[in-house]
Parts: structure tokens; sequence; C-alpha cells
């Protein structure tokens, strides 16, 4: 049995649990640094502990690489098992739903900066990931399938184009209207990687998620409602 240990102790009513998975844990601190974010991967399932602590050794070194840069969270501590970080104010967009041309200019704006510190985010697909802040703005939250590197090679660029596309669905999806010619040729000509994904992975990635662990792109929507 593992012992959950909170910063400083935390008594009972500055804790509150959100959700547990196969990968562990996640509870809504209150703590020196205010409302914070502790994911857990101690309780993870015995069969893919190793990949619960890989995904967030993956969060890790994205948040870090992105400290200082509005609109993600603040990496506050993090070890083998454990990462706390700061808990943003918002809405996932599918309950927020954005309307306002500015919020997706920031959005694209905020992604281009999360590129250029080298960071690929790599799960924008899911509407839970992306927020409607509380000043209006966007916010992105779940690096765990981030990749950080300091070399923007072929592979980095097309991961960053495919971030693009999944950011450019959900501008199609709220605000169709508002997409450029350059975004609808984007939406329009997938890269080799996404046909491969939709081709070979991506129907076992959907077996497994959806069949196996009860997922859906909008895993954690009740977890975090207008809060994460």
């Amino acid at each position: 049995m593992y012992s959950l240990h909170f910063p400083r102790r935390l008594p009972v009513q500055d804790r509150q649990f959100l959700k547990k998975d196969v990968f562990g844990e996640v509870w809504l601190l209150l703590g020196d640094h205010g409302q914070t974010i502790l994911r857990d991967a101690r309780p993870a399932h015995w069969w893919c502990a190793w990949l619960a602590r890989r995904l967030l050794q993956r969060e890790a070194r994205a948040l870090a690489a992105l400290q200082g840069i509005d609109g993600v969270p603040e990496l506050i501590s993090s070890d083998d098992t454990t990462l706390n970080r700061s808990f943003l104010q918002g809405s996932p967009i599918f309950d927020g739903r954005p309307k306002e041309h500015q919020f997706y200019n920031d959005a694209m704006r905020l992604l281009r900066r999360i590129h250029s510190a080298g960071v690929v985010h790599n799960d924008l697909a899911k509407e839970p990931n992306i927020l409607l802040l509380k000043d209006g703005s966007a916010g992105f939250i779940d690096f765990q399938l981030a990749s950080y590197t300091n070399k923007r090679g072929r592979l980095f660029r097309a991961i960053a184009r495919e971030d693009i596309r999944h950011l450019l669905k959900h501008k199609r999806t709220y605000r169709p209207d508002l997409l450029t010619a350059r975004e609808r040729s984007i939406l329009e000509t997938p890269s080799p990687l996404s046909r491969a994904w939709m081709t070979f992975v991506k129907p076992v990635y959907l077996f497994v998620t959806r069949r196996l662990m009860g997922w859906s792109d909008r895993e954690g929507a009740a977890d975090r409602g207008r809060q994460d």
C-alpha cells in the first residue's frame, strides 16, 4: 500500500480528489502556491505503472521548458512518481464554446510560442486540453504526450503541424466562418504522418482507450469541469 504525501501534510479540507484511472490519481490542492494540481503515478495499475511514470516525466520536461509562458501550467515540483503544477482557471472549449475571433488568435499565438520553445503538445485533438480562460484568452493543459527537443527537425515540424491542424479543427467546429483560405488548405491536406496514424495506429489506439479503458476524446471533462 502506498502512502500519499501531500505538500506540508495538507488537511482534508485543502485537498480534493478529482479522478483516478489506470495511470494513477489526480488531486486539486490548496497550499503555499495557491490552487495546484497533483498528478500521482504511484496508484497506477501494475501493468502500466512504467508508462504512467514515463508520461509524468514527459509532462514535467515539457512544462519545465515552457516556464514563464502564460496560458500553460507552471511546473512547481516533480519526481519519479508525482508532479505538482499550477491550476488554470477556465472552461474546456466544449463547455465554454469560444466565439470571439481573439480567442483563436490567442490560441494560435500560444501554440507558436510552445513550438518555439521546442515543445509539441501532441494531444490537442482532445477538447478538454484546450481552455477558455477567465480573461477570455486560450490555455493548454495535459502535456503527458508532449515532446521536448532542442533540435526542431523534420519529425518535430511534422508533429507541430498536426498540433496546428487539431487546433484548426476545433476552430472549424465552433467558428468555421473565421477560417482563412490558408487554414482551410491546412485542414484539407493532412501530412503523411497524419495519414499513417489514421490508417495504422488510430484503430489500435481507439480499441485500447475506448474499449479497454473506456476513454473518449473528452476524457476528464467531468473532473476538470470549469476549473482545470
